[in-house]
């Protein structure tokens, strides 16, 4: 279920109670349940405000403002984060800084976890997510980065209990950070709390300047924007001092780095902010 597209949502006559009941995705490596018989606890998130303005933004959505579909929506949500707050519990009790990297797709994310891999002071797992196959998560592992892949279906994002899943699969005593890789999605993403502690969001040079501007949800929720592709700005018109400024309007404190993997100091910038907030934790 999506608060942004209501990608779930069969139809407003067609709303069924399996929206909040059990449910798995056949051929995939996922089974999650929103039952009743879920996990409880309070949610405490880093980021609270933010995750507020997702859940609120569903009221002001006209395909989903319908008392009963916002009623099915909110019980997912609430359902989510509590999930998501058991997921970063379970990190923090191994001690592993969780990370949530988002997209739309094409933008570098598998690309970057391969080339951080040989950088990288500290030691990653993946959590995998795509609509289908194992071919992201095949190419993390053939960087023997653990990579368990989350096949989501018909779903444009990942979720708590998708997340859930795949850290019980992860080799957690053997890692620093996880990597949460979330559906190519510059929108949905962004409403689903899936219990990692940071944000980092990718935009390419070839999708353009205006992509901020255009999707400020999620980059509002970035605590790093990573502008990805840039050896091919001479072949592009885009303004990366504009598109910097675009982001800091929308988020004033966020931190930005280029990102070229054919320049490996650029994708050292990346490994050593990682390293620099994981040892903030610590």
């Amino acid at each position: 279920m999506c608060t942004d597209c209501g990608c779930s949502i069969r139809g407003m006559e067609g709303m069924v109670a399996e929206e909040v009941g059990e449910h798995s995705h056949d051929g995939g490596k996922t089974f999650h349940s929103h039952g009743e018989e879920g996990h409880s606890h309070s949610h405490e998130h880093n980021d609270s405000g933010e995750h507020q303005k997702a859940h609120e933004h569903l009221h002001h959505n006209p395909q989903l403002n319908d008392a009963k579909t916002i009623s099915v929506i909110q019980k997912i949500l609430d359902k989510n984060d509590q999930e998501a707050n058991k997921n970063r519990k379970h990190l923090e009790e191994k001690g592993i800084l969780g990370i949530n990297l988002m997209s739309s797709p094409g933008s570098g994310k598998t690309t970057l976890l391969e080339y951080l891999a040989d950088v990288a002071n500290f030691k990653f797992g993946v959590v995998e997510g795509d609509l289908e196959t194992e071919r992201d998560a095949e190419r993390l592992r053939a960087k023997n980065i653990p990579a368990m892949q989350i096949q989501t279906g018909t779903a444009c994002h990942l979720d708590a209990f998708m997340v859930h899943k795949g850290l019980h699969d992860m080799p957690l005593d053997s890692i620093d950070v996880c990597f949460v890789e979330n559906v190519g999605n510059l929108v949905c993403p962004a409403s689903y709390d899936v219990g990692t502690h940071l944000n980092i969001v990718l935009v390419s040079v070839p999708e353009g300047e205006d992509k901020i501007a255009k999707y400020p949800v999620m980059f509002r929720q970035a605590d790093l924007i990573l502008i990805t592709k840039t050896d091919l700005l001479p072949h592009f018109k885009y303004d990366i001092e504009q598109e910097k400024a675009e982001a800091r309007r929308i988020k004033p404190n966020v931190d930005i780095l280029e990102v070229n993997v054919n320049n490996i100091d650029s994708v050292k910038a990346v490994a050593d902010w990682i390293e620099f907030k994981r040892k903030l934790r610590a």
